[in-house]
């Protein structure tokens, strides 16, 4: 499949896995719900994801070659989001798209990270900021 496609697949799930983290923490006001999820799935939550994974090497080669298959497809952009955090998030959306498909285990193991990074703390749950 082509980058975007698996972004396609990526980022519903992803999304997905967002809600169901939310709502496991209790929250049950949806204008709660939707502030909340925003905060993991804006496009520079996603691309500050990419750049903790990169930096602290916790991508495989495959997976690398999954997030460059949708950053390098991504396209011009949106209006509202700098071009490179839109192909870092496409990036991002398109590596869970395909370890959804290939590797369902790796791909919550890698959104668990994520949550965890966003929420202050790194992959390995020390503070990042």
């Amino acid at each position: 499949m082509n980058g975007l496609t698996l972004a396609y697949i990526g980022d519903a799930y992803y999304e997905l896995k967002i809600r169901d983290y939310l709502l496991s923490k209790g929250l049950t006001n949806v204008n709660q719900l939707h502030k909340q999820a925003i905060k993991f799935t804006k496009g520079e939550a996603q691309s500050n994801i990419m750049n903790h994974f990169i930096e602290e090497q916790l991508l495989s080669d495959d997976e690398l070659t999954l997030y460059k298959r949708g950053r390098n497809q991504s396209g011009p952009g949106r209006k509202n989001i700098d071009a490179k955090v839109y192909h870092q998030a496409t990036g991002f959306e398109s590596l869970i798209g395909g370890l959804y498909l290939t590797d369902i285990k790796r791909c919550d193991e890698l959104i668990t990270k994520a949550m965890i990074y966003i929420e202050g703390g790194d992959s390995n749950g020390k503070n990042s900021r």
